[in-house]
């Protein structure tokens, strides 16, 4: 049977050690034949906010008021840890935008970045330099080896949630307690 996880949280296990992953929540943006691309949600990058990408990017006219350019990019991922990855709510396709769920989009175009002081910004934004990948098969294998739980992704968790709260309230969709969940099992 294979599972769909596009619009899924993964949320890594307490055993976890790889500090990329170590209590991890990866929002799946694209799951299928070819394998999956995620990005990690909950990871801030030390002293760099969205404003410093604006001001990199030569975007004009930032408003200093505008509490959206003072959130922090997230470390997305340790794939192409320089490219920008932008999650999003919004009825407006940006010129590279694509649809992950009814309410979340990813972009990777500068065009977003510009509507950020604009009427047309979109509601709910997070701003990411990388992301993660699985080959074929490679993140099914992990999930039988139970390094994540998954859960349906929501909106108040991928944007409203603080970064620190995200691991806990991630496994709160599915009604557990994260840490109190045992990294030891066996077989029958």
């Amino acid at each position: 049977m294979k599972i769909a996880l596009q619009n899924h949280f993964l949320i890594a296990m307490p055993g976890i050690e790889d500090p990329f992953f170590k209590k991890s929540v990866i929002y799946i943006c694209k799951h299928d034949s070819s394998g999956t691309m995620g990005i990690i949600i909950n990871k801030p990058i030390e002293n760099l906010k969205i404003k410093d990408i604006l001001i990199k990017l030569k975007i004009k006219n930032i408003k200093e008021e505008n509490k959206e350019i003072n959130k922090p990019v997230i470390l997305g991922g340790p794939q192409s840890g320089d490219r920008g990855f932008i999650l999003h709510s919004s009825k407006k396709n940006f010129s590279s935008s694509i649809k992950v769920s009814k309410k979340t989009l990813i972009t990777t175009s500068k065009d977003i970045l510009e509507s950020i002081e604009k009427l047309e910004k979109p509601k709910n934004i997070l701003v990411a330099l990388g992301y993660c990948s699985w080959k074929k098969n490679q993140l099914e294998n992990e999930l039988l080896e139970n390094s994540w739980l998954t859960a349906p992704a929501n909106s108040y968790v991928l944007f409203k949630v603080p970064m620190k709260k995200k691991w806990n309230e991630a496994a709160k969709i599915l009604g557990a307690d994260i840490k109190k969940i045992t990294i030891n099992f066996g077989h029958a």
